[in-house]
């Protein structure tokens, strides 16, 4: 990014401490408003990031597209995503939330406007990967920001809560696309509302959030939430609220941390069966289950709806039942995931209630494995590293998983049908449950020796 734009995004300058009596109802007050904020702005993001996957059905009838150059443009939002959520993460670090996201999102919802009302940018499949990739790339605005955020507002203690109850913000701003397709069809008779009509939405929302968002609490007048909450990480010091440069960021935290890894290449099978079904659900359930319009964009959107108490569960069992090792529950999830799938692919054509049951079970599992991925990143470095962590596994889950989700299930359904793209998505939920068992053996190991050293 060029010196003038960083000028405008860079972090907010401290101010000048509060009264000692303020502190509290301010940090109260300011807390809910930016939770809000972060929430909606990042469900937004949603909103105008796989609304694409809808309008598959009716691009392969106007143009005569195929499945696999289809999802060959789809793959082109997440390979942007996962190189931006990593380059992003790094920028968001340096950078002031409040401007951050709200940017990304309406540059990202520029974007579809321009598919949405101008027929020229579906014309073909290399203008439509090129708008798609920009497109992703404005969306790695998203996350990294909210992380940071979090990061500096809530202690480690209640973060685990935090984390998962925002993680839902995925499944509200996920599962509204469709239900805005079927609003823009009423109204419109026009297929291409799929594209500006969670656009729209998405812009108004940006402005919300840039209203409720704040930078960090020493921004605002208010002491480290540190020091706010009595809940001081281990080693904590006032490096601590020292601002990272990129090169300290990788040296120190990301390269030479092999939990990090690990998590991250999980998070490629994660990735894979998660966008895999949510990709491909309109089209399949048309194609082999015969539902209609209506019907395949309320499985969309149950979907999605069905993930938000199925995060909050995940983090509950993560805190609760698990005790904060974030790699068995994962185990357990994505174990009963790749079961789900599996019945999904195997469900005759002549019971939809199976086919609509198994993909309220996968929604409501797979988010879980997602949260909790973006949670060990937050937790396995410094909070000043925070958003490049996030875009480190994200960098993984997009360019891995989400992009074979999109162009290599496209394909291998064109050539072996959907049998070959469902061994695919199976094999990769078994893949991520090795990968989430290694990851758990290993943080254990790592625990131990902790301890004798400690001794």
């Amino acid at each position: 990014m060029s010196g003038s734009v960083l000028s405008i995004l860079k972090p907010a300058p401290h101010i000048a401490r509060v009264a000692d009596n303020e502190v509290d109802p301010l940090y109260r007050r300011l807390r809910w408003q930016i939770f809000f904020g972060i929430f909606f702005g990042y469900a937004a993001y949603y909103l105008v990031r796989k609304n694409f996957a809808l309008a598959i059905p009716d691009l392969m009838d106007e143009y005569g597209y195929s499945r696999g150059q289809l999802g060959l443009v789809l793959s082109a939002i997440s390979l942007a995503y996962g190189v931006s959520k990593f380059v992003m993460g790094a920028v968001s670090d340096r950078s002031n939330p409040r401007i951050f996201l709200p940017l990304g999102l309406i540059l990202s919802a520029s974007v579809m406007l321009f598919m949405g009302f101008v027929p020229w940018a579906t014309s073909s499949i290399a203008i439509m990967f090129v708008l798609l990739f920009i497109c992703g790339w404005f969306q790695g605005m998203g996350w990294p920001p909210s992380g940071r955020t979090m990061v500096h507002w809530w202690s480690q203690q209640e973060r685990g809560r935090i984390v998962s109850v925002w993680n839902c913000a995925h499944n509200v701003g996920g599962g509204l696309p469709p239900l805005l397709f079927l609003l823009g069809v009423a109204w419109f008779h026009d297929w291409r509302s799929a594209f500006y009509m969670p656009a729209f939405c998405a812009i108004i929302v940006a402005v919300i959030a840039y209203l409720l968002m704040r930078d960090t609490p020493q921004s605002v007048g208010l002491p480290p939430v540190e020091e706010y909450k009595n809940d001081y990480p281990k080693d904590y010091s006032a490096k601590d609220e020292v601002e990272l440069t990129a090169k300290e960021i990788f040296n120190r935290y990301i390269l030479p941390n092999k939990l990090l890894w690990y998590i991250a290449f999980a998070n490629v099978f994660v990735y894979l069966l998660r966008y895999g079904v949510l990709d491909w659900s309109p089209t399949y359930l048309k194609e082999v289950k015969h539902f209609t319009l209506d019907k395949s964009s309320w499985a969309y959107f149950l979907y999605e709806y069905a993930g938000i108490p199925g995060t909050l569960l995940a983090g509950w069992m993560s805190d609760k039942v698990f005790r904060g090792n974030r790699g068995a529950t994962g185990v357990l999830f994505m174990g009963l995931v790749t079961v789900a799938t599996l019945v999904f692919w195997l469900a005759p054509a002549d019971k939809p209630g199976v086919s609509m049951a198994c993909m309220i079970v996968i929604g409501f599992l797979i988010y879980g494995p997602v949260m909790l991925i973006g949670l060990h990143a937050l937790e396995l470095v410094s909070k000043k590293a925070a958003g490049t962590a996030a875009g480190f596994t994200g960098l993984f889950g997009y360019l891995g998983g989400s992009v074979a989700a999109s162009a290599i299930v496209g394909f291998t359904v064109d050539h072996y049908g959907w049998n070959g793209g469902f061994i695919i998505l199976v094999g990769g939920g078994v893949a991520a449950v090795l990968l989430l068992i290694l990851t758990m053996i290993s943080e254990k190991k790592h625990k131990e020796r902790l301890a004798l050293v400690e001794v």
